[in-house]
């Protein structure tokens, strides 16, 4: 009895032993993920891999064309145009999840972003910020930098994410947090 007694002891710390290096793996393995592993679509449907702003300081933004904050894109695309050849870029993500707030279809957007704030900086495809259908780049956004009070979700159109040149997201910023106001945070990252 005691010989069957040892053998599932030594069975069961097995068995614990790899659970453990399992979890350790992918622990690991998480914590080695930056932006650069994604791959989101463009405005105009393009896949783009996010590796190609390997080096540049980013600005991550979901955007809407219908929200209060709207004339901030006036600010964002001053900021883009300030740093954009000291290595910084903006990527706007626009979201319809907040009241309904950018109804319109991708073209609309980009002709919208065009002609009412000349955007330049780098649009992409309509997307979910929050939910079961939440793009995977804004579920590791909302985990590296968590929202008010551990309530990571996001709260409203232009939440801001800045990342360093490592792919490392270093701050989070709110909605009502101008884009001049982020000036300083990204000249410490340029």
């Amino acid at each position: 009895m005691a010989s069957v007694k040892n053998v599932w002891l030594k069975m069961l710390k097995y068995i614990f032993s790899i659970i453990l290096i399992f979890v350790i793996s992918l622990n690991a393995q998480e914590q080695k993920m930056s932006i650069y592993d994604f791959t989101v679509k463009d405005i105009d449907g393009n896949n783009v891999s996010l590796s190609k702003y390997k080096g540049k300081v980013l600005l991550i933004v979901n955007v809407a064309s219908e929200c209060g904050f709207t004339p901030q894109y006036a600010g964002l695309e001053k900021l883009y145009q300030k740093y954009k050849d000291k290595g910084f870029m903006i990527l706007g993500f626009p979201s319809n999840q907040f009241a309904n707030q950018e109804p319109a279809s991708n073209d609309k957007i980009k002709f919208f972003c065009h002609e009412n704030y000349d955007v330049h900086f780098d649009m992409f495809s309509k997307i979910d910020v929050n939910g079961d259908n939440a793009s995977p780049l804004y579920k590791f956004l909302k985990e590296k930098q968590g929202g008010f009070l551990w309530m990571d979700g996001i709260k409203w159109n232009f939440t801001k994410f800045l990342v360093d040149r490592d792919g490392k997201v270093v701050d989070r910023f709110a909605p009502i947090t101008k884009p001049q106001n982020i000036e300083k945070d990204i000249e410490k990252l340029l």
